[in-house]
């Protein structure tokens, strides 16, 4: 295994980012999409909401509060809802 160099790295990185300010250089961007409602990805995955909030790390309230739309899933939650929608097969390897 090659040993990184984590500081040419970062300098590498501040590089990239003058030389896109200077207009001489375009940044990749990767956009994602918001995953489907809780609620539609639960049914997919043919989970109880018990079962769904165990898998999620979430109380059963919450995910409650996402399917009656009270709350709205936020940072570790949308990426994992995006994994149970898009790679169903890894989200139920989980339990």
């Amino acid at each position: 295994m090659s040993k990184r160099d984590i500081g040419q790295e970062i300098l590498e990185g501040i590089r990239d980012v003058k030389a896109y300010k200077a207009g001489k250089k375009a940044l990749r961007v990767h956009t994602l999409k918001e995953p489907a409602p809780p609620r539609v990805i639960r049914t997919k995955l043919k989970l109880s909401q018990s079962a769904f909030a165990g898998l999620m790390g979430v109380s059963l309230r919450t995910v409650q509060d996402w399917e009656q739309g009270r709350r709205k899933p936020s940072g570790p939650a949308v990426a994992l809802l995006r994994i149970a929608e898009q790679k169903p097969e890894v989200f139920m390897q989980l339990s």
